[in-house]
């Protein structure tokens, strides 16, 4: 009843003809279904007046409404607790529902935990409405974020799951379903150089890809291969492999949001922003990130032996710094050209992104006033004799040109300082990855050791709350790469949403 009279209160009263007047918006696809509501409402109520429902013509911007369902609300939630789009641009949403939960898993890979995760969300899925029935002053706040995000929960955990079969680890442990790629037996002796002695010697030995039959030649038909798993140089090979991916993965999903600037632009017709925005952003990215994409993929392609392999890290730095020393190993010829046409092409992308815009709205003003003479320039509006540019607010107004010089110098900084802060940004995939992989361990091993000394006992409540605790920070993380590194690219989110009662 509450929000009943509050919503009258916003309602105007016509004291001659004793009508309710009330001005709303509503979805186009919805009219009919509101027309229906007031003539039910009016004859349930025992009126004689029938209900009129006109549309009226405003020039004011409509607010964002998207259309949910108990699956994708969870989703659009997260979109809109970073900020609401202005009418009619795209919604990240249906494309936050595979990325939220994936980049997720990247940090989060493990089967045993993705399917407690998954186990969980299940459960929550089955009893939510029992669950909504259930009242704890204490519990209340928890229950509804998890009984909201009860289909978030249940696809981290699908996809942790996936992204732990590609790791090939389960509470910190391999399987060793398809066969490992490498054999121990072939280094003994008579094929090769170890003895029964040299176990007792040595501590850690190291196989011989060369020595026949030690390595199959072809790699484990799907993840990581579970000789690894026991290899003490483990750390070194995820490390290696976790950074890389996590920078393909960061980078392609700047690009993706890039890409869906374009779609924004050609629905609102702002062709001038394609070239002006669009291209040279494309072109800045590529030039620079892109191509460290292709250094990583082509790197894994070529074979070379591992004392030879250039350092990426250090490709990439020395191409900034144009350093091309004789010892710095390269890895195709002709990189030297390629690369600084790559550099001195990103850097004129900058002006580009900076000048090129308001200078030509400069101009259009410049050209605009030589036209119009002062007698009719004093007749023309406002609004005719201005430039008048459309803000992100929802509302028409005129700005100067030191102002459209200083707001295109923020988004330029923001942009091209953004690309390097942001792919930096997502290598906490590869550090709460590996983050997590340790945690894993560790507890795996501490149950163990307790349990077989029957020393101290651990209980299911003190691992729940360890593993809640790192998948929460996994989703906080999450939750910033999807707003602050994919969206700011293409999102303008200074708007309202629909308020529906």
């Amino acid at each position: 009843m509450k929000a009943i009279y509050y919503t009258l209160n916003l309602c105007n009263i016509d004291i001659t003809q004793k009508l309710i007047v009330a001005e709303i918006w509503c979805p186009v696809s919805d009219l009919t279904l509101v027309q229906s509501a007031l003539i039910k409402g009016s004859e349930q109520s025992g009126s004689s007046v029938t209900p009129v429902l006109n549309r009226i013509q405003t020039q004011q911007t409509p607010p964002t409404f998207n259309r949910t369902n108990t699956f994708t609300e969870g989703f659009q939630a997260i979109i809109d607790a970073y900020g609401v789009g202005t009418y009619q641009e795209i919604n990240p949403a249906p494309y936050t529902i595979v990325t939220f939960p994936f980049l997720f898993a990247v940090m989060f890979g493990d089967c045993g935990h993705g399917l407690v995760m998954t186990l969980f969300a299940v459960w929550v899925t089955s009893q939510a409405e029992s669950l909504r029935k259930w009242k704890n002053e204490v519990l209340n706040g928890i229950k509804y974020v998890v009984i909201g995000g009860r289909y978030i929960i249940l696809l981290m955990g699908m996809f942790s799951i996936y992204t732990g079969l590609i790791y090939n680890d389960c509470f910190s442990k391999s399987f060793n379903i398809f066969g490992s790629s490498w054999s121990v037996r072939p280094m003994f002796h008579p094929h090769g150089p170890w003895q029964n002695e040299t176990l007792h010697e040595y501590h850690h030995l190291q196989l011989n890809p060369f020595v026949p039959g030690v390595y199959s030649g072809d790699p484990y038909v799907f993840g990581i291969d579970p000789v690894w798993n026991i290899a003490s140089n483990k750390l070194s090979f995820l490390n290696s492999f976790k950074m890389k991916m996590s920078v393909i993965l960061g980078v392609s999903h700047m690009l993706f949001g890039v890409a869906l600037s374009l779609v924004n632009f050609v629905h609102f017709r702002k062709f001038q922003d394609i070239f002006l925005q669009f291209v040279p952003q494309l072109i800045f990215m590529l030039s620079l990130f892109g191509y460290l994409i292709f250094l990583i993929l082509y790197k894994w392609c070529i074979t070379l032996r591992s004392e030879m392999a250039p350092s990426i890290l250090l490709l990439f730095i020395n191409m900034m710094l144009f350093d091309y020393q004789s010892e710095h190993v390269l890895l195709y010829r002709g990189q030297k050209g390629v690369q600084i046409f790559l550099v001195l092409t990103a850097v004129l992308m900058v002006p580009v992104l900076l000048l090129v815009k308001p200078f030509l709205i400069y101009r259009t003003r410049m050209k605009t006033r030589h036209q119009v003479g002062e007698q009719s320039r004093a007749t023309l509006s406002q609004e005719q004799y201005m430039l008048s540019t459309h803000s992100e607010y929802g509302s028409p107004y005129l700005v100067s040109m030191g102002d459209i010089f200083v707001y295109q110098a923020i988004h330029t900084i923001e942009f091209c300082l953004g690309c390097i802060s942001n792919t930096a940004s997502y290598l906490r995939l590869w550090a709460l990855s590996l983050a997590h992989a340790g945690l894993s361990c560790r507890s795996t091993c501490t149950v163990i050791k307790q349990t077989a000394r029957s020393v101290q006992r651990i209980t299911a409540s003190d691992l729940l709350l360890v593993f809640f605790m790192f998948s929460f920070v996994c989703a906080v993380y999450e939750d910033t790469y999807n707003d602050q590194e994919h969206q700011n690219v293409f999102y303008i989110f200074y708007f309202l949403t629909f308020p529906s009662f």
